[in-house]
């Protein structure tokens, strides 16, 4: 490929890699503010969605004039397919965190209400789970993104044990319904963090290997 073209792709990596820190950061500052049950900050990260959201337009649109513009092939076509995809969760994984913010805000005018502490263990498995995709893109690792792959049933339980928690804690007392409805939005939304994730790892094992590895299970 010409020289343009390596110039063209140097380009949009620096546009994911600026994509990725700014969820990173979005993503941390929003776990920082459930922890501390700290209102102002929760709200800055809901208004930090809009600037994710054209870096993600950005970066579509130069992927896609890359693969219009040079056609490339094999691993070239690869990362440029790759990065669009890895692009779109990181949006989503944006709007999660977006999302998880707002019922944040909703727990810091709650604070007779405690938070389960498995919300807690999976806020840190999900903010792991992505810091180590994003570790494997940048460093082309298809080790580290396998182990955000097997991290991910870890996740999927600690849901799964909420809504067990959220029942039984409602059956004992009803005042609180709401704000433990809150948490198992919050549950919800890390579960999905994690699924992006993973989805980022697998994009990580395609642009590496040229193997497809969504929806295959170990035996």
């Amino acid at each position: 490929m010409t020289l343009h073209f390596q110039r063209e792709v140097e380009k949009l990596k620096k546009m994911i890699l600026n994509e990725a820190a700014a969820v990173e950061d979005s993503l941390q500052k929003a776990l920082h503010a459930l922890k501390n049950r700290d209102l102002e900050l929760a709200r800055q990260v809901v208004d930090s969605d809009d600037e994710i959201d054209a870096m993600e337009i950005e970066v579509e649109e130069e992927g896609l004039k890359i693969l219009a513009l040079y056609q490339p092939v094999a691993i070239d076509l690869r990362f440029i397919i790759s990065t669009i995809k890895i692009n779109n969760d990181l949006e989503r994984i944006g709007d999660l965190t977006a999302n998880l913010a707002a019922r944040t805000a909703y727990l810091a005018k709650a604070p007779d209400v405690p938070i389960a502490e498995d919300i807690f263990i999976m806020a840190t498995l999900a903010q792991k789970m992505v810091k180590e995709s994003l570790d494997a893109l940048v460093n082309m690792d298809v080790g580290l993104a396998q182990t955000v792959c097997e991290t991910d049933e870890q996740v999927d339980n600690l849901h799964k044990k909420m809504f067990i928690f959220v029942e039984e804690t409602i059956k004992k007392d009803i005042s609180n319904l709401d704000g433990y409805m809150q948490q198992l939005g919050i549950s919800r939304y890390l579960e999905r963090i994690a699924d992006h994730a993973t989805n980022i790892a697998e994009d990580v094992m395609y642009m590496v290997e040229g193997k497809i590895r969504r929806h295959v299970r170990p035996n």
